[in-house]
C-alpha cells in the first residue's frame, strides 16, 4: 500500500507591514511579527511533512494575492485557502482571477468574527457559495459552536459544495471544560452530511494552558467516531499554535491522539484526506 505524503492542512504566513491583520492586538504580541516560509521549512523537514495548505489570516483579497505570491516561490505550499467578499455580487469575477493560480483551492470567510450568526445564509452569500462549488473550489468554515445549526442548513442545501470545519468548530474546552452535548450533537449532525469534513487543528489554543492528549482525547474521539478518518485532516494552525505550545509538541500529542487507529486511518488523517479534499498536486 502506498502511503500519502504527510500534509499540514492548516497553517499561516503573514507580513506585518502589509497592514491588514486587524486581529493582531497585544493579546497575540508573541506572534505579531513577520512569519514567512523560511520560518516553517525546518520544522516541516524535521517532522517529515511534504507540504502544507496555507490559510488566509486577513479579510482582504490583497492578502490572498500575497499568499499566492509566496506559493510561487515555495514548493512546499501545495494549496492556498484565501478570502473573497462572499457578500459582494461581483465575487465570481474575483474567484476567476484568483483561479489563474493552480494552488488557489478555496476560500475562508472569517465567520467567527461576524456578529450575525446567520450571515452565511444571506441570499448573496448563498449565491456566491454556489459559484464556489461550480468552480470546483472549497469552503473552509471558521466557525464556533453558535454557527453549527446554520452551517448544517447551508451544507444540506448545497451538497455540491465541499466544506471543511476548521479546528473542530472550536469547542469550549478551556480550563478543562466539557465540550457539551450541544457541540457533540451538532457535530454528529454535520458529520451525517457527506460534503462535510473536519480539521483536527487548533485544539491546543482552545484548551489553553496544560493541554495534553488526555484533555483533547474526548474531542478527537467524538470527531473520529462521527466523521471517520477518511473525512478528517490534520493541521497545525502554526504559528497561532505558538501561543499555546509549539510544532513539536502538537505533532507528539497528535500521534498520541490517533495512536489506537490503523495505519490506513492515520494515513488519511495525516495527508490523504487533505490531498483528496483540496485536490493537491504533490509531485514536484
Amino acid at each position: 500500500m502506498s502511503v500519502c505524503p504527510k500534509i499540514d492542512a492548516h497553517q499561516h504566513f503573514w507580513q506585518i507591514s502589509r497592514g491588514d491583520y486587524d486581529w493582531m492586538t497585544d493579546a497575540v504580541a508573541d506572534i505579531r511579527h513577520d512569519i514567512l516560509p523560511a520560518n516553517l521549512s525546518g520544522l516541516l523537514a524535521q517532522h517529515e511533512i511534504a507540504g502544507t495548505v496555507v490559510v488566509q489570516a486577513a479579510a482582504t483579497v490583497a492578502e490572498t494575492e500575497f499568499l499566492l505570491g509566496l506559493a510561487k516561490d515555495t514548493p512546499f505550499i501545495k494549496g492556498v485557502v484565501g478570502w473573497v467578499d462572499l457578500a459582494d455580487p461581483t465575487c465570481p469575477v474575483v474567484l476567476d482571477r484568483l483561479m489563474a493560480s493552480p494552488v488557489f483551492k478555496g476560500v475562508r470567510p472569517m465567520l467567527q468574527d461576524i456578529e450575525d450568526t446567520d450571515w452565511i445564509s444571506r441570499p448573496t452569500v448563498r449565491t456566491n457559495l454556489t459559484a464556489l462549488a461550480d468552480r470546483g473550489l472549497r469552503l473552509d468554515a471558521l466557525v464556533v459552536p453558535r454557527h453549527l445549526d446554520v452551517l448544517a442548513c447551508v451544507a444540506a442545501d448545497l451538497p455540491q459544495l465541499p466544506i471543511v470545519i476548521d479546528h473542530c468548530a472550536k469547542p469550549v474546552i478551556a480550563d478543562g471544560a466539557d465540550a457539551g452535548e450541544t457541540w457533540r450533537g451538532n457535530m454528529a449532525r454535520l458529520a451525517a452530511l457527506p460534503n462535510l469534513m473536519c480539521k483536527l487543528s487548533g485544539l491546543a489554543n482552545e484548551a489553553g494552558p496544560g493541554w495534553s492528549a488526555a484533555t483533547l482525547q474526548p474531542i478527537v474521539d467524538h470527531v473520529v467516531k462521527h466523521f471517520g478518518p477518511e473525512r478528517i485532516m490534520w493541521g497545525s494552525d502554526w504559528p497561532v499554535l505558538n501561543l499555546a505550545g509549539d510544532y513539536a509538541q502538537w505533532c507528539a500529542v497528535s500521534d498520541q491522539l490517533v495512536a489506537d487507529l490503523s495505519d490506513q486511518d492515520k494515513a488519511n488523517i495525516y495527508g490523504a484526506t487533505a490531498t483528496r479534499f483540496y485536490g493537491l498536486e504533490l509531485s514536484e
